[in-house]
């Protein structure tokens, strides 16, 4: 079940934007597969529960970026505006209360009841964290019960933020075409550093900007130098 789990990773970040962020995401992972593997299911599950969130507040960061007015208008009656607004980076969302920060999952469409099955996860996760005197994952087959509802819950995630994710790759696209006025002269360093750096993206997120429909900017003056980012980009990434 290990190899299933460690598909949470492909909903994280490709590179992080310092080494203490990896180094988070390195550490919770080992102490999932580790309490896992010796049968310790509830400290498992509570690490795996640390790196979802983690791939909540990433896809948050992005529709922040990206759909900025939609995002501050959604704040305007949120109790935690004003550290949602001013975080910078995801990981400043975990001052925020989980529950509610699911809710700016509307922005991308999400349906209550999925909403609903995101906040869930939370109150599943205080109910093992508590000192209650309650064990409740005691088996492995248990645990892959939760794993699977988490997974499958980020697959809804990932389909939602396609627009968000393409968009964001739209504009990258339409700002990094001219080798002469984007930061880095070379393609691949262009995409690494202005796309998929500066927006937190993911495996699954090149997965989406791969399926880009190109056409949508063939009116563009400057389409054929787009069409060679374009390329770039498919290439490195279709190796992946």
């Amino acid at each position: 079940m290990l190899d299933d789990a460690a598909r949470i990773l492909d909903h994280l970040p490709s590179r992080f934007k310092n080494e203490k962020e990896q180094e988070y995401i390195d550490f919770l992972w080992q102490a999932f597969a580790h309490n896992y593997e010796n049968g310790q299911y509830q400290f498992s599950l509570l690490a795996y529960h640390m790196l979802f969130m983690s791939c909540v507040y990433c896809a948050v960061w992005q529709i922040k970026g990206s759909r900025k007015s939609l995002f501050e208008t959604a704040l305007i009656l949120h109790q935690d505006e004003k550290k949602i607004l001013d975080a910078t980076s995801p990981f400043r969302f975990s001052k925020v209360q989980e529950r509610t920060i699911f809710t700016l999952f509307r922005l991308v469409d999400c349906e209550h009841q999925h909403i609903g099955k995101l906040k869930k996860l939370v109150d599943d996760r205080n109910d093992m964290a508590h000192a209650n005197g309650s064990i409740y994952f005691t088996s492995e087959a248990n645990a892959d019960i939760k794993i699977n509802e988490v997974l499958a819950l980020l697959d809804v995630i990932q389909e939602l933020m396609r627009p968000v994710v393409q968009g964001c790759f739209e504009q990258f696209l339409v700002d990094s075409y001219d080798p002469e006025l984007r930061e880095y002269p070379q393609e691949e360093d262009q995409i690494q550093e202005a796309l998929i750096y500066t927006n937190y993206f993911s495996p699954r997120n090149t997965e989406a900007c791969l399926g880009f429909d190109l056409s949508r900017l063939s009116s563009h003056e400057h389409f054929e130098a787009i069409q060679v980012l374009f390329e770039s980009f498919s290439a490195i990434h279709a190796e992946a």
